[in-house]
Formats: C-alpha cells, structure tokens, sequence
C-alpha cells in the first residue's frame, strides 16, 4: 500500500485520479488541486515551475510514497526541477502526439493543449522525434479550462467555445485528437457532438496510471489486511467544491476510501 499524490491545478487531474482510483484501487491519495490559480496555463514559464515544486513539496512532506504532476503545462515547465528536487518517484503526463502519429490513419492529427504546453520546449522536442508524414494542427484551448472549472463543461458556452478552437482542425481533416490537458477528457460529450464518433480521441490518463502503478509495484509496499483507505481532497480555494466536481466528474468507486477534505492553507 502506497500513499499516492496527484497534484493539478484545479480539477483536470480528476482525470487521472479516475485511472488510479480503478487500477490501484488498494492505496491511499491525496488529489491537490491549486485551483485559486488555475488555469497554469496562461501564467509564466518561471511561475509555474516553482509554484509546482512548492506543491509537490507539500505532498512529499505528507508522507507521498509517489506523485503525480497530472497536469501537462506544470510536466513540461517543471517535472525536470520537481525530479531533481524530490527523492520519490514522479510521474508526469505530456500530450499523446507519438501514439495519435501511430494510430491515425490520414496522417493528420489535431492536438488540443494549452499555450503553455504547446510553447514549451518539452513538447516541441517530442515533436520533433515524431514521422515527417504526420500533419499535426496545434490548437490552444484558450478559456476552456475555467469552463471545466466552474461546472460547464457540457454547456452551450463550452461548446461554442469548443467548435472555435477545434474548427481548424476539423477543416484539416483530422481524424485523430489528442487531448493534450488532462481538464480536456472531460469535454468528451461536447467534442462528439461537434467531430461526431468517428474521430479518434487521444487521453493518457490509462499509460500515466500504468507507469505510475510499475513504479509501485518496484516499492513493494503490501496493503494486506487493509479494508478501508484514504482519499483526502485539497484545495487552495474550495475544497468542498472540489470534492463536488470529483463526485460529478469521476466514474469509479470511492465506497471503499475514507473521504476527506482540506485546505491547502491549513496544510503544513
């Protein structure tokens, strides 16, 4: 049994905590959410990577065995610094572009990311490592994440909203999108309605959480004889709020976890 972190900056991580909640079911969590400055990825280069170590610091000092950055603008600014800095494993999420470049059948792949993930040099150097038949249409989600923030994620105005930034892609053609914000998968019903079925959906929460769980299982840590375990909610704004959109938000089963909430303020 491992305490696992899962650090966002607001509730898209919920995304992956999902993932971790139906692979790993028999660990303790704790899903920090810094949504008082969400969304990261508007913010600076130098902001995001040390307000990211500072809260991954938090988490290593309640006892995380292993942590999360399940947020792609806070892996591609910090996870390098946040690697060097904490002694514990740590895993980070980065847009799927190298599986969308293998499973898309035209060749011409939308990916819709922050500006912030879409500048930084992490994503550009993936890129550059990816086949030079593939077309690959960037788009920024500029507005989308305090949408998904506020509750809207299936409204009219996330949807228009949506059809402006994927209208590029659709006219190119695309027949692969890849989510490149973790806040994103859940915009799923919204994109369907504007891309219809067809188009293949691009979220790396299952490979994340199954490298997260390869990495546990090198620990070894035996949560034998256990019944009950921990999933503590924080949050540097509301945490019952938080908790609210977890419960909307995510489809596995948190019967078997003791719930708990908190402020990230409170937390030393």
């Amino acid at each position: 049994m491992a305490l696992i972190g899962v650090f966002d900056s607001g509730v898209g991580g919920l995304s992956i905590l999902d993932e971790a909640l139906r692979q790993l079911p028999q660990n303790d969590f704790i899903y920090l959410a810094d949504s008082a400055n969400a969304p990261y990825g508007e913010k600076s280069s130098e902001w995001i990577a040390a307000r990211s170590l500072a809260l991954c610091t938090q988490l290593l000092n309640q006892g995380c065995d292993a942590i999360v950055v399940a947020c792609n603008t806070a892996t591609a600014e910090a996870i390098q610094k946040i690697r060097e800095s904490l002694a514990i494993s740590v895993i980070g999420v980065e847009p799927g572009i190298k599986p969308a470049a293998m499973q898309t059948k035209n060749g011409i792949v939308g990916v819709l990311a922050t500006e912030a993930t879409l500048k930084s040099d992490k994503f550009n150097a993936l890129l550059a490592t990816l086949p030079s038949h593939c077309q690959f249409i960037k788009q920024a989600g500029a507005g989308l994440v305090p949408l998904i923030e506020a509750g809207k994620a299936d409204s009219p105005e996330a949807l228009e909203l949506l059809a402006q930034h994927l209208e590029l892609i659709q006219d190119a053609g695309a027949d692969t999108l890849v989510l490149g914000c973790t806040h994103y998968p859940f915009l799923r019903n919204a994109i369907r309605k504007l891309l219809g079925e067809s188009i293949n959906l691009i979220d790396t929460s299952e490979a994340v959480v199954r490298q997260l769980k390869s990495q546990l299982e090198s620990q070894e840590k035996s949560s034998q004889g256990r019944s009950s375990f921990t999933l503590t909610f924080i949050s540097s704004k509301d945490e019952l709020s938080l908790l609210c959109m977890a419960t909307e938000l995510m489809a596995s089963d948190m019967s078997s976890h003791q719930v708990q909430t908190k402020r990230l303020s409170s937390i030393r």
